[in-house]
Parts: structure tokens; sequence; C-alpha cells
């Protein structure tokens, strides 16, 4: 296990006590962190879902279905940035544990891969709104990170739920 810098571990330590004496502050943080997941995880794969399902009838679907995604992502955006600062409280409360933890980090390269995905779900869906004819090839690139969206949302929770298990 890799040791936190000790620079690290004491400038957190202050929250680290307070968090650990605090079951209010872990209450609140923890509905934060899942609270967010919600949001963003429910509203995701609803829009995957979606997304998914416009491939195969673009001419009917298809515009209605990019102005619904234009505000999901607001809201998507919304509970990832609250998981990002739950998630950070969480850190923060036990460096120790989570720096040295092989599945922390691989949950942390699955959040990377979420985001890097979701920038390419937008800059296609940009493409759509330039042409969304049913010849577009970017209808099949939103269908293929749509589903890729879905496998790393559940991945996250499985890497979320293994984290807390067996760290």
């Amino acid at each position: 296990m890799i040791a936190p810098p000790e620079s690290l571990v004491n400038l957190l330590k202050p929250w680290n006590d307070y968090y650990s004496h605090s079951k209010g502050a872990e209450t609140v943080v923890t509905f934060l962190h899942i609270g967010g997941l919600l949001l963003a995880g429910g509203l995701a794969i609803a829009a995957d879902r979606g997304s998914i399902r416009a491939l195969k009838n673009t001419a009917h679907s298809g515009p209605y279905h990019l102005r619904e995604l234009a505000t999901v992502h607001r809201w998507v955006l919304t509970g990832l940035t609250i998981v990002v600062l739950s998630g950070l409280a969480l850190l923060a409360a036990d460096i120790e544990t989570f720096w040295g933890s092989w599945i922390f980090w691989v949950k942390m390269a699955l959040v990377a891969l979420l985001l890097l995905n979701g920038l390419v779900m937008t800059r296609t869906e940009g493409a759509l709104a330039r042409d969304s004819s049913d010849g577009s090839p970017a209808w099949r690139t939103l269908h293929r990170t749509a589903v890729t969206s879905l496998g790393l949302w559940f991945l996250i929770s499985l890497a979320g739920v293994a984290l807390v298990n067996l760290a």
C-alpha cells in the first residue's frame, strides 16, 4: 500500500477528526454523494436509454430527443458536481485508506472515462444539431456513447460499493 504524503495527511487531519466524530457530518456527506449519484446517474441512464432507442427511429423521435438531452445534461452536470465535491470530502476524511487503495484509483479512472465519454457525447449532439438526418453517422456515435455511459455508471457504482467493503 502506498502511503499519502505526510503533509497531506496533516493538512486534512482537522477534517478527519471532525468527520470521524460527527455522525451528522458523515450523514450529510454520504447523502450528498449518494443523492448526487442518483440525480446524475438516474437522469443519465434514462437519457442513455432514450439515445439507444432514438437510433431506431431518428426521423420521428430524433429532434425531440436532442432537445431533451440538452436539458438533461445540465442536471447531470449538477449531480456530478455534487458527487465530486462530496467524494473529495469522503477522500479527505480517510485519505490514508483511500490513497493506497487500487479500487479507489480504478474508480477514479472510470469517472475520468465517464467524463471523457460525456465530452464525446456532447460533441456528437453538436454534430446532430447540424445534421440530424437519418443517414448521419453521428446517430451511431450517440448510440455507442450511450451504451458506454450505461456501462460506466454501473461499473462506477460497483467500484464504490467495493471501495466501502474491501478498502
